[in-house]
């Protein structure tokens, strides 16, 4: 038993899956940032990448399922050679189906890609942006140098094609060091109220999600010997009134290669769903063997039940 779970038990409290809502993808580690964040390490290196064929398997088997929304993520999700097919695919689904795609906004405005927020327009996708704050000083820290001004670059583009205010348009906000967030109410309207006045940038909500100690993320940790102390603060701020709203509880993650899992961040460290002895994909699930299945966890959980609780939609509480 891992701490977390002894912490669930201290509380009389289980984790279990409810009923299905989002099936997220993520189709590999291909990104062109290396943000010093990434819960994936992800960077413009890397070779994971989803190929066609795991894309049909997962479209077959989603148009199958009664699950209204898939939710893209990487990496930048928009890299993989195939991006474009697996969005028409799924958006030509019957009954229609919700797509979200997770963005780091600067891929908008490489050459290869100039054409891609008129797609996503076209196809109504909603887009979740990173974006850790609302001045160039933080959001270079954590991204890289110039990455500030090509996201204001890219959040004008999207403006421009009715994102923000027709189409959904959401930012997130991770803090750019070893704290919890702050109160996510307030940090939209700081954001809502900069963006507007400095840039003439508007966007529907503000996500805070807090960083997982893991991956690249946990590197920066240990380098600045503050893994231990930013494992406490998780510890010391776990509420137990988040567990109703853990994402892992209406969320399947799926890997590039498709195996399956309770959420990103056991994906990054493999606590992944098993059959026998075996990674279980996607395709061979049954959905109705989904609800109720006992979620599993590690130290890494505290994160998103500290505070106001962590989610891929932002603050729980």
């Amino acid at each position: 038993m891992n701490g977390f779970s002894e912490i669930l038990a201290a509380h009389s409290l289980s984790l279990r899956r409810g009923k299905t809502e989002v099936l997220q993808v993520n189709v590999g580690k291909l990104c062109n940032l290396t943000c010093a964040h990434c819960h994936v390490n992800a960077g413009p290196k890397r070779k994971e990448i989803m190929d066609r064929a795991t894309i049909d398997r997962i479209v077959d088997w989603f148009s199958d399922s009664e699950i209204p929304t898939i939710d893209l993520t990487g990496g930048a999700p928009e890299m993989i050679p195939d991006f474009a097919y697996f969005i028409s695919r799924v958006k030509a689904l019957r009954p229609s189906r919700h797509v979200i795609d997770r963005c780091n906004l600067t891929i908008l405005l490489e050459p290869a890609y100039h054409r891609l927020a008129q797609f996503l327009a076209r196809h109504k996708v909603e887009i979740i942006a990173s974006m850790p704050c609302y001045t160039a000083e933080n959001v270079n820290a954590q991204r890289g140098e110039g990455v500030f001004d090509d996201s204001i670059r890219a959040l004008r583009v999207l403006n421009s094609l009715g994102y923000g205010s027709d189409l959904p348009l959401h930012l997130v906000y991770n803090p750019v060091g070893a704290f919890l967030p702050g109160r996510q109410s307030q940090l939209e309207m700081d954001y809502k109220r900069e963006l507007k006045k400095h840039f003439g940038i508007v966007f529907n909500k503000l996500y805070t999600i807090t960083n997982l100690p893991i991956a690249r993320f946990a590197s920066y940790l240990r380098h600045n010997n503050k893994l231990e102390e930013y494992m406490q603060l998780l510890i010391d701020n776990f509420n137990a009134a988040t567990i109703s709203g853990l994402m892992c509880r209406n969320t399947i993650s799926v890997s590039w290669t498709g195996e399956v899992f309770d959420c990103d961040f056991n994906q990054m460290l493999k606590i992944n769903w098993q059959s026998g002895n075996r990674a279980l994909h996607v395709w061979e699930l049954d959905p109705s063997t989904v609800e109720d299945r006992e979620i599993l966890t590690g130290d890494h959980c505290f994160a998103c039940t500290a505070g106001a609780g962590s989610s891929c939609g932002g603050a729980i509480l």
